[in-house]
C-alpha cells in the first residue's frame, strides 16, 4: 500500500511550512502573489474570522510551554480591526485567558490594507545561538501576527515597529513573516535572539522558501529602500567571528546566521519548488539525492530565482503550495514515498494574497484561502481589509470550534463520519483524508473535479473585481461581505457534494473504475455551473428587439431578443429565462407587470415573440430577462405598428369617353341574387400559420446574424468576456 508507507515513512525532521512568492512581472496580470502553506497535523482544524479594534489590547504567549511566565506585551491605545486563522485555544492550554486564547493568527490583512503571512520557520546556527542566544520571554510566532495586524498602518511601519518589539523584548524562535501592502513586500526575519533582517522584494524574481535559514540573498545593508535591519545585526557576526561575506567584502547575512544543512525535507521541498516553477535544477551538480531519494544537500542555495516558461497566472501561482514534485520523476512524491513534498498531509491551511498596484488600499490585496490541505482543497476570494462579518455555520469562532471531528493521525474511519455541522474546514479535511489514502482510486478523480471548481472560481471572481472596484467607497464593506457569503455557499455545495460521492465510493468497495464526480463533464468543465458571480451580475442584452411596419395580414417576422450573463461561466447564458410584455395593455385583463399597467403575455416565455396582423393598430412590446440567481433586464420596448392595405382601383367602363354601357336588368325578385351585395375579402381576413414566420425565426436566433429590413431584430456587437 503506497499511502500506507508515505506515513509510515514521513521524514522526522519535516520543520513543516513552505513560502512562496511570485513578482508582479512574472505573472500574467501583473499581481504579485505572496503567502505560504502552514504544516503541523493531517487532521487539524483552523479557526477563520475578524478581530475588531480593541483598547489597550494585550498580547500573552504560552508558546514556551509557561502559562505563568512568557512573551506579555500591552497595545497602548486602539487596535486595527483584520481577518485571522488562529489555532484552538484549547490545543495550547488557553481557554481560560483571554490574551493568550488568540493564538498563532497566521494570516490576515487588516483594515489598513496590510498582509501578514506568517510564520515560517527558520533556523540560526551554533555560533549564532551562543552569541545571542533566543528569549524565553520574547515575540515569537505566537503573537507575531496578531500584533502587527494590529499596529501597521503600512508595510514599511509594520517591518519597523516588529523590529522594535524584538529589539525591547528578544525573539523567542527564528521565523520569517511577509508584511506586504499595495506598494511593497518585505520578508521579515528573526536570525538570531535579538537580531532581524527584513528585505523588500524585487518584481522580477520567484521565492520558494521551505523552512531554511540560509537561503543567500546580496541586498546592500544601507540602502533603506531595501533592507531595513537591527543595528547590530553586522557587528554581532564581526565581533564574534560567524560573518560571511560575499567575494566583493557584502555581507551574507543569511549564510552567517543561518543552520548550514536543515534536512533533506527541507532540500527536497527547495528543488520541487523550483521545479514547479520550471527552474529544474540538475542532480549531481546543482543537488545530491541519499539512497532513497531524497535531496541531501544544495549547491548553491538562493532565496530568489527566475522562473522559466509562459507567465504565470492565478491558477498556477495557488498550486504552487500543492506541489508534489510532479514535475521530475526522481522528485515525485506520489512514487516515492520517502520523499517530504511541498503538499503534504500536514498542511492545515495555504493562503496566498493576490497584491494590486495602483489600487486603493481596502481593495488592492486579495486574500486566496484555501481550508486544510490544499492538494484537494479550493482556494476562494476574500476582501479580508473589507470584511466585517462571517457566517458562522460555516465558520464558527475559533474558541467555539467542536475539535472531536480532528486528529493527529489522518484516520479515514473518522472521515467516513459525518462532520460536525456545516464547518468548511472540516469538509475540506475529509476530502483531503480519503483522497489521499486512496491515491490510486479517489485522488485523480477527486483533483479534476476540484480543478473545475477552481477555475470556475477564478473566472468569476474577475467580473466581481470589476464590479468592486466600479462600487463607491462606503458600499464595498457590504459588498465584500455578500460576496463572501455567496463564495462559501457556493464552494460548500460543491465541496459536501464530492465528500457525499466519494463516501458512497469508498462504501460501496468496488473499485475496478476510478472514482469520477458526476458533476464533472468529459470537457472537464463543470455540469450544474457554480453561482458566485451570477447573484451580482444583470444579464445584458446582446440583441434588441426592433419596430417593424406591417400591412393587414402580412406574415410577420417575430420580434426577437437576446440576453447573457456576463458571470464567467461557460453555459450561463442558457439558463436566462424571458417573458415579453406588451404595453399598457394590463388595464382590460388585469395582468399587470411589476412596476406598471404592461401586460405578461401568456406562453411568451422565449427569446421571440409572435406578431399578430390580423388587427390594424400600434403596440408595443418589450422583453424581461432573468438569471438563474433572479436577476434581471429590461430591454428596449418595440413598436409593431400594422396599418390597412391601400384600396386596388379598378378600371371602370361606365366612365370611359365615347362609351355607353349597356343597362343591366335585375330581377330583384329573384331568390338568392345578391349581386348588390360586397362578399368579404378572404385574404384579408385570413391569419399566418404560427409555421410560417417561426421555422425561419429560429434559424437566425441560431445563426445571429443580421435579418433584413422589416424583421424586427437589431444585433448588438457581444462584448469578449
Amino acid at each position: 500500500m503506497l499511502a500506507a508507507s508515505l506515513i509510515m515513512a514521513a521524514p522526522l525532521n519535516a520543520l513543516a511550512c513552505t513560502q512562496v512568492y511570485v513578482g508582479s512581472d512574472l505573472t500574467a496580470n501583473g499581481s504579485t502573489y505572496v503567502g505560504r502553506a502552514e504544516d503541523w497535523k493531517p487532521r487539524y482544524v483552523k479557526g477563520f474570522g475578524i478581530q475588531e479594534r480593541m483598547e489597550n489590547k494585550v498580547f500573552r504567549s504560552f508558546e514556551n510551554g509557561d502559562t505563568v511566565e512568557g512573551f506579555e506585551y500591552t497595545l497602548p491605545g486602539t487596535s486595527y480591526r483584520y481577518t485571522y486563522l488562529r489555532d484552538l485555544p484549547s490545543e495550547w492550554d488557553a481557554e481560560d485567558d483571554e490574551a493568550a486564547s488568540r493564538v498563532y493568527s497566521e494570516a490576515g490583512i487588516n483594515e489598513k490594507g496590510v498582509a501578514v503571512s506568517g510564520t515560517l520557520t527558520l533556523d540560526y546556527n551554533e555560533r549564532a545561538k551562543a552569541a545571542d542566544p533566543n528569549v524565553a520571554t520574547g515575540i515569537g510566532e505566537y503573537n507575531m501576527g496578531d500584533y502587527v495586524l494590529s499596529v501597521a498602518d503600512n508595510a514599511r511601519d509594520g517591518v519597523r515597529k516588529l523590529g522594535k518589539i524584538i529589539d525591547e523584548h528578544g525573539s523567542f524562535d527564528q521565523n520569517m513573516v511577509i508584511i506586504a501592502d499595495a506598494n511593497e513586500t518585505w520578508l521579515f526575519s528573526q536570525v538570531s535572539g535579538h537580531q532581524w533582517f527584513a528585505i523588500k522584494m524585487a518584481s522580477d524574481v520567484v521565492s520558494v522558501n521551505p523552512n531554511i535559514g540560509r537561503l543567500q540573498y546580496k541586498v546592500n545593508l544601507d540602502d533603506e529602500n531595501a533592507c531595513i535591519h537591527s543595528e547590530n545585526l553586522v557587528k554581532l557576526a564581526q565581533e564574534h567571528g560567524f560573518l560571511v561575506k560575499y567575494e566583493d567584502d557584502t555581507p551574507n547575512i543569511f549564510a552567517s546566521y543561518g543552520l548550514e544543512d536543515p534536512g533533506s525535507a527541507q532540500w527536497t521541498r527547495y528543488v520541487q519548488g523550483h521545479a514547479y516553477f520550471g527552474d529544474v535544477l540538475k542532480e549531481g551538480t546543482d543537488y545530491t539525492v541519499s539512497a532513497n531519494g531524497e535531496v541531501s544537500s544544495v549547491a548553491n542555495p538562493q532565496l530568489t530565482f527566475k522562473p522559466s516558461g509562459d507567465k504565470i497566472d492565478t491558477f498556477k501561482a495557488l498550486r504552487a503550495l500543492c506541489a508534489r514534485g510532479e514535475q521530475t520523476p526522481n522528485l515525485n512524491a506520489n512514487l516515492n514515498a520517502y520523499l517530504y513534498a511541498i503538499g503534504n498531509n500536514r498542511t492545515t491551511e495555504a493562503h496566498l494574497f493576490e497584491i494590486r498596484k495602483g489600487q486603493p488600499q481596502d481593495i488592492a490585496i486579495v486574500q486566496w484561502q484555501a481550508l486544510s490541505r490544499c492538494e484537494f482543497s479550493v482556494y476562494f476570494p476574500i476582501y479580508s481589509a473589507l470584511l466585517t462579518e462571517v457566517p458562522e455555520e460555516y465558520f464558527p469562532a475559533w474558541n467555539t470550534i467542536d475539535s472531536a471531528h480532528m486528529g493527529d493521525d489522518d484516520s479515514v474511519t473518522e472521515a467516513m463520519k459525518d462532520e460536525p455541522g456545516k464547518i468548511l474546514d472540516y469538509v475540506f479535511m475529509d476530502i483531503n483524508t480519503l483522497a489521499y489514502n486512496n491515491r490510486g482510486t479517489v485522488a485523480e478523480g477527486a483533483r479534476a473535479y476540484l480543478d473545475a471548481v477552481q477555475r470556475s472560481i477564478i473566472a468569476q471572481h474577475n467580473v466581481v473585481d470589476g464590479i468592486m472596484k466600479n462600487t463607491a467607497p462606503e458600499k464595498r464593506s457590504a459588498l465584500a461581505n455578500r460576496l463572501f457569503d455567496e463564495a462559501t455557499e457556493a464552494l460548500y455545495a460543491k465541496a459536501k457534494g464530492l465528500l457525499n460521492e466519494i463516501r458512497a465510493y469508498i462504501n460501496a468497495g468496488d473499485f475496478s473504475q476510478k472514482f469520477k464526480a458526476s458533476d464533472l463533464g468529459e470537457d472537464g468543465m463543470l455540469r450544474t455551473p457554480l453561482n458566485y458571480a451570477g447573484h451580482f451580475v444583470e444579464p445584458s442584452f446582446t440583441m434588441q428587439p426592433a419596430s417593424a411596419n406591417y400591412k393587414l395580414g402580412d406574415a410577420a417576422q417575430p420580434l426577437m431578443a437576446h440576453a447573457v450573463v456576463l458571470e464567467g461561466v461557460e453555459g450561463a447564458d442558457s439558463t436566462v429565462r424571458y417573458q415579453w410584455y406588451e404595453v399598457g395593455a394590463a388595464e382590460n385583463t388585469g395582468e399587470r407587470a411589476a412596476n406598471n399597467n404592461d401586460r405578461a403575455i401568456a406562453g411568451s416565455m422565449s427569446a421571440m415573440l409572435p406578431i399578430d396582423t390580423s388587427m390594424a393598430g400600434t403596440r408595443s412590446y418589450y422583453v424581461v430577462a432573468t438569471s438563474a440567481t433572479g436577476l434581471t433586464a429590461v430591454s428596449e420596448t418595440a413598436t409593431v405598428t400594422v396599418s390597412e392595405k391601400e384600396a386596388i382601383e379598378t378600371p371602370n367602363p361606365e366612365k370611359e369617353p365615347g362609351v355607353t354601357p349597356k343597362k343591366k336588368v335585375v330581377d330583384e325578385k329573384k331568390p338568392g341574387n345578391m349581386s348588390h351585395k360586397t362578399m368579404p375579402n378572404k385574404a384579408k381576413t385570413m391569419l399566418p400559420k404560427t409555421g410560417d414566420f417561426v421555422a425561419g425565426a429560429v434559424s437566425i436566433v441560431a445563426a445571429l446574424g443580421v435579418v433584413a429590413a422589416g424583421s424586427g431584430v437589431v444585433m448588438n456587437r457581444r462584448k469578449k468576456r
